[in-house]
């Protein structure tokens, strides 16, 4: 791992659709109406929907899972977020919006035997958009 310090990998493309948003709105109690209510939502800047900033923030794992060129650890017991260095919500993200992630990771150090903590950057990209939904600093542990 500590080879690959600096490279990218990229996941598939996935659909953020509207039953998402609502489900997790259901899940958070956060059923502001930019969420959830899409003809209201029509008649903000958005145009219709976006999804939760956290909502995409969520996302990591469903998105790392569709990289296919992902590195892959042997003996893996658990790998669990440790936190987050910085979180930048740049564009919103519409209901109907496919999305990916890229993933460049910044750090792999051994914290203690079995425990590694590894840093990586992690970007959403919108498909057709110039400007990411999403910058993230993500902290992780895996336990060997």
């Amino acid at each position: 791992m500590k080879n690959r310090i600096g490279t990218e990998t990229v996941s598939d493309w996935v659909e953020v659709t509207q039953e998402m948003i609502d489900k997790f709105a259901d899940a958070t109690g956060d059923h502001q109406f930019i969420h959830v209510n899409p003809e209201a939502a029509k008649m903000t800047p958005f145009g219709g929907t976006i999804a939760h900033g956290f909502l995409t923030l969520s996302l990591m794992p469903l998105l790392s899972s569709k990289v296919a060129d992902a590195p892959k650890l042997e003996g893996v017991k658990m790998g669990v977020n440790y936190g987050g260095n910085k979180v930048r919500f740049l564009t919103p993200v519409r209901s109907g919006s496919k999305v990916r992630g890229r993933f460049k990771l910044l750090e792999f150090a051994e914290k203690r035997p079995g425990q590694y903590q590894q840093t990586n950057e992690f970007t959403v990209e919108i498909e057709g958009q110039d400007k990411p939904a999403m910058i993230a600093e993500w902290i992780s542990q895996i336990f060997v």
